[in-house]
């Protein structure tokens, strides 16, 4: 493995003893320096020349990325970029106007600057928010990432009765994050939630609430892709013309308005299953059953 090819496998960012033990020579890094094909960031710590910012930063703090800053870096849903960026951090130091996580980690690195991602999940749940904690975990779960009897595993502490919580809401099927946010708000708000559901006639659709109500949620990109769009319109003709009641929401009324999507819920749901008739469901699944709801 020659020099550059030792630093991209190890994210772009590597001690320079390091890379020496990996194979290169002083000769060869002397050169790569001189040339700008690597930059000596600080005394003993190397980088490419276009390696990722996030990265280098965290090697400059003697830190791993970690948390809601590692989510891109894994393909993890996000709610929200951070404010800050999530370093974890073993020496004593902590970067200037960062979030600095100091428990063990339970996994070697990813690489040099980059935690595992057991540990992000980790971070993330002993951290951030429930619901920007629970978009990450639910989208590494839904992949086949991470089984989550081995966050419980280390998150029998006192102090982390919240994170269990989050995990317990962990569920599948969810296709972005908007349902899995919709989910949870509507299973909190004491709502029979069905995800998922397949009805004659109509097809598959996001949420069926309390056996009548169907729900579906559009994503910021459904507005562009046509053939979609009339598909989805025409389902919702078809579940007016079996007597169903339709709900659609968007990612602004999710997001920034989730008491407004409640409100309305509410409001067909208080009209009563007596005004709806039962749809046909053969072999759907019951996810809420499934999962004690």
């Amino acid at each position: 493995m020659d020099l550059m090819e030792i630093l991209t496998s190890a994210g772009g960012v590597l001690l320079r003893r390091d890379v020496l033990t990996a194979g290169a020579t002083d000769t060869e890094v002397r050169r790569a320096v001189r040339s700008g094909q690597i930059l000596r960031l600080e005394r003993g710590l190397l980088a490419v020349a276009d390696a990722d910012p996030e990265l280098v930063a965290a090697g400059r703090a003697h830190g791993l990325v970690t948390c809601a800053s590692a989510a891109r870096a894994y393909g993890l849903w996000q709610l929200r970029p951070p404010g800050r960026p999530h370093y974890w951090q073993s020496n004593g130091r902590s970067a200037i106007r960062c979030v600095s996580h100091r428990t063990d980690l339970t996994q070697p690195p990813r690489h040099r600057t980059l935690a595992a991602l057991p540990d992000v999940l980790l971070h993330a749940l002993l951290c951030l928010p429930e619901l920007e904690s629970l978009v990450m975990v639910e989208c590494a779960y839904n992949r086949g990432d991470i089984d989550l009897s081995y966050l419980l595993r280390h998150l029998d502490g006192r102090c982390c009765g919240k994170a269990r919580n989050v995990v317990s809401k962990v569920d599948r099927g969810a296709d972005s994050l908007l349902e899995t946010l919709a989910r949870v708000l509507f299973r909190d708000a004491g709502i029979l939630t069905e995800t998922q559901v397949k009805i004659d006639g109509i097809g598959r659709v996001d949420f069926l609430l309390e056996g009548f109500l169907i729900v579906e949620i559009d994503g910021l990109a459904f507005h562009l892709e046509a053939r979609q769009f009339k598909k989805d319109r025409r389902r919702d003709n078809s579940a007016t013309l079996q007597g169903l009641p339709v709900l659609r929401f968007f990612y602004d009324d999710v997001v920034h308005a989730p008491e407004s999507v409640l409100v309305q819920v509410r409001e067909v749901l208080a009209r009563g299953s007596s005004r709806w008739p039962q749809p046909n469901r053969p072999g759907y699944s019951r996810n809420w059953q499934e999962n004690g709801w």
